[in-house]
């Protein structure tokens, strides 16, 4: 992966009714699913009558670690951890976002963007609403609010006005309502543990509290669970998906299913693919860039037969907060988390396989520590096109400012980073080592085709910036 800190996802959400101890289950999900989000994290919870919340910035064992709450007591509950990618990384902004009136509550985790939140929420506040964050997730929550009839009503007519990518979870004292946009670009499955119906983004959330996989909240889809049980109401669904092609690449643990399908797999058809493409005559190693080009690398050595080696190792001890002392060690900072394996790279030949580059910086550095280490030479192989487009619904490359293959060639980025040579997985060979058809998949930042037609003027900020003179807010 090239540039963690400008290819994250945008959440994590998991929800729970019918357990003893929900917060328990709750808590160890946003464990599961922490890679999602890394901003904040919180949980809130009902025993029916009364509704309890504890949120924090940090991840999850930061933000409890003085254990959970001991009034966070009932039988049903969500939980959210948070990348930000509509609204600052700030505490108002970390969700569930609760929202408590005379006459009800409810609560709100959302994984995805909202594409027409301005033009929502200036007819919103025209009605009298009034805003505490710069979120989508609190203009849904407006919307809703803003509805006529049942709750369940309110959120259908809801959604018919939300453009752009959703999966959610809400709570209200006696019931969870899970659902995705009529795309499904996020993921969302269900699951049962005993009595208990769970809701979570990725199954890996579902194993580490063993429930049993049931099956994935259909594009569109409302699922309700209370005491009746659990029930569905199918609203509106385009001809085709459009689910994130880059869950399969990037975001989701190897380890989870998602969309109905392993992502392990999927990562090793796709090195297996880049292997049939971009082979290197007389490579002597194969080498993953931990720890996201570990199962294309897989493949790519079990299609061209060179041996796979970890030739570098990742440090998982660094933490996000990691501040740099001071200049001279600066550029060094690369090899805190990935430090090549000299004994593995010394006089050899190398492919390197990352799934991405995004700015091309930290391909450089790594590049140079990889020579550094002694390899002789280094040939780059990318387990998917060129990132050439910004994305709008929940991957936080909002700018082609942002994206070296937007203004560089495969020569010119190959030339920048300083690899013997660079190759893509093609288009047509990505959409080969998928488990779905290519039409079902959203590849807008491969392709520029966008499913949802989004505003010329949407930035992550938007909803920050309120001066008369903003483009974002006449």
């Amino acid at each position: 992966m090239d540039d963690l800190s400008s290819k994250r996802e945008a959440c994590g959400i998991f929800g729970v009714y019918g357990a003893e101890n929900p917060a328990d289950l709750i808590y160890l999900g946003l464990y599961a699913l922490q890679h999602r989000g890394q901003e904040s994290a919180g949980i809130v919870v009902s025993d029916g009558t009364s509704v309890v919340a504890h949120k924090g910035m940090g991840l999850a064992p930061d933000v409890f670690k003085n254990g959970l709450p001991a009034n966070m007591k009932g039988h049903l509950g969500i939980g959210h951890v948070r990348y930000s990618t509509t609204g600052s990384s700030m505490l108002k902004n970390a969700q569930p976002f609760l929202v408590e009136q005379i006459d009800r509550a409810f609560a709100l985790g959302h994984n995805g963007n909202i594409v027409n939140i301005s033009e929502l929420r200036r007819k919103l506040e025209a009605r009298g609403a009034i805003f505490q964050t710069s979120t989508d997730s609190e203009l849904i929550a407006h919307l809703v609010l803003h509805k006529k009839g049942s709750l369940e009503e309110r959120l259908i007519k809801a959604f018919d006005e939300l453009k752009g990518a959703w999966s959610l979870v809400m709570l209200t004292p006696d019931a969870i309502l899970a659902a995705r946009d009529p795309f499904g670009f996020r993921p969302l499955c269900i699951g049962r543990k005993g009595d208990a119906i769970i809701f979570a983004s990725e199954t890996c959330a579902l194993d580490i509290i063993d429930a049993e996989y049931i099956r994935d909240v259909e594009p569109g889809e409302l699922v309700i669970a209370d005491h009746n049980g659990i029930r569905s109401i199918q609203g509106p669904r385009r001809s085709h998906s459009a689910m994130c092609i880059f869950e399969y690449i990037y975001f989701s643990r190897p380890d989870s299913m998602i969309f109905e399908h392993g992502v392990y797999q999927v990562r090793k058809q796709l090195g297996l693919q880049l292997a049939l493409e971009a082979p290197v005559e007389g490579a002597d190693v194969v080498v993953p860039m931990p720890a996201s080009g570990n199962y294309a690398a897989l493949g790519f050595s079990q299609g061209s037969g060179v041996p796979f080696e970890y030739g570098v190792i990742r440090n998982h001890y660094v933490g996000r907060t990691f501040i740099q002392p001071s200049s001279a060690i600066r550029n060094l900072g690369v090899r805190l988390k990935l430090n090549p394996v000299r004994e593995i790279l010394q006089d050899r030949k190398i492919v390197v396989i990352d799934d991405s580059i995004v700015r091309g910086t930290t391909s450089k550095l790594r590049t140079r520590a990889l020579r550094e280490a002694g390899a002789r030479e280094i040939h780059m192989r990318i387990s998917c096109p060129p990132i050439k487009f910004p994305c709008f619904y929940g991957v936080d490359f909002s700018s082609k400012g942002e994206l070296i293959a937007c203004s560089k060639t495969v020569e010119q980025i190959c030339d920048f980073i300083g690899a013997d040579s660079l190759a893509y997985l093609s288009l047509e060979g990505m959409f080969r080592a998928m488990p779905l058809p290519a039409k079902d998949f959203c590849s807008a930042c491969f392709t520029g085709k966008y499913p949802v037609k989004v505003v010329d003027e949407y930035t992550k900020t938007c909803l920050e910036c309120r001066t008369s003179e903003c483009l974002h807010w006449p």
